[in-house]
């Protein structure tokens, strides 16, 4: 598509197609998976076959004399570049940026924008964000503003909470999947979209005060439910569903109560079930794993070692029940 200078923005509506006027013609924009078969390069990493919800990462290698031009998108783009640098020359909303993308820096295409890129790409990471995930934190966090959410077209931040959200998506990606994978995607997922909302929303919003908590029956159902789904993947918005609250307001409303992020109880839960376990029972380390969520027997030894201070076959020495029968022999 070549690009005009002097073209007004399309911006994304609801029915999946961007409109200049009525005169105009209705053209669909491009969703996650279109964008996948549009461009020439394929990512050398990529969550889209993982099952994710939430945010897809496709992370691409350099590119050098790119000269490429797109239509809108359907979903927002964050790109961040995790190393390296390379000049490049972004076109959008009849606006030129010439610059030099370097190691934590960022860029933000609403959706709905048309682009074009020139020069030269360097190491990128792609964050393609739902319309959705934004809207949804907009509408069931604490926040007030216009709506429907319009998001600024940022060339060049440095913004280090998306490097640190992406980074760490970025992470979970070169790992095996994991019982707690989901878990953390939905948070991260969750967290990258308030963030937007909170510092890249074109109307501000203003956050809402209060002190909300749960109440002390709601943390005992949500308790009892980990501690009965301890052996599977459990996710973010299941979690909330127990309490019927949103996702998005859930995890302040957890951390605001227990002073620990869903993540973590969950993590926790799972080791002192195995702590007991390993105390108990005589029931094999690699089983123990299985049995309280962990994708194997080195992912459950990493994540011991890191809350207990030692392996789980260390503590079954110390403390397991063989010791206690050796000792009474």
């Amino acid at each position: 598509m070549k690009f005009n200078p002097h073209a007004k923005m399309r911006h994304a509506t609801s029915d999946g197609v961007r409109r200049l006027s009525s005169q105009d013609e209705a053209l669909p924009l491009l969703s996650i998976d279109d964008i996948l078969h549009r461009r020439p390069y394929k990512p050398v990493i990529t969550t889209r076959d993982r099952g994710w919800g939430g945010v897809t990462l496709d992370v691409h290698s350099p590119h050098f004399n790119i000269s490429e031009s797109y239509a809108g998108l359907d979903h927002h783009m964050i790109t961040f570049c995790p190393s390296g640098s390379s000049k490049l020359t972004q076109i959008r909303e009849g606006k030129v940026h010439r610059g030099v993308m370097s190691t934590g820096m960022s860029l933000l295409m609403p959706a709905g924008y048309d682009s074009t890129w020139e020069g030269d790409t360097g190491q990128s990471a792609r964050l393609r964000i739902p319309i959705s995930l934004v809207a949804n934190a907009a509408e069931e966090c604490d926040w007030r503003g216009p709506l429907p959410v319009e998001l600024r077209n940022v060339f060049e931040a440095r913004d280090a909470t998306i490097m640190h959200l992406g980074l760490t998506l970025l992470l979970e990606a070169q790992k095996s999947p994991h019982a707690t994978q989901r878990l953390m995607v939905d948070t991260l997922s969750a967290a990258l979209a308030i963030h937007l909302l909170r510092t890249y929303n074109t109307f501000e919003a203003v956050e809402r005060s209060g002190e909300a908590r749960l109440g002390k029956h709601e943390i005992t159902r949500l308790t009892e439910y980990i501690e009965d789904n301890l052996d599977r993947s459990i996710g973010l918005a299941e979690l909330a569903g127990v309490v019927n609250v949103s996702r998005f307001h859930f995890i302040r409303l957890f951390k605001r109560s227990t002073g620990m992020t869903p993540i973590d109880f969950v993590e926790q839960s799972r080791i002192e079930r195995a702590r007991s376990l390993i105390t108990d029972t005589n029931i094999p380390l690699a089983e123990i794993a299985l049995m309280t969520g962990f994708a194997d027997q080195s992912h459950f030894t990493r994540r011991f070692r890191d809350r207990v201070g030692c392996t789980p076959a260390a503590y079954s020495r110390d403390h397991g029940r063989r010791r206690t029968l050796r000792s009474r022999s």
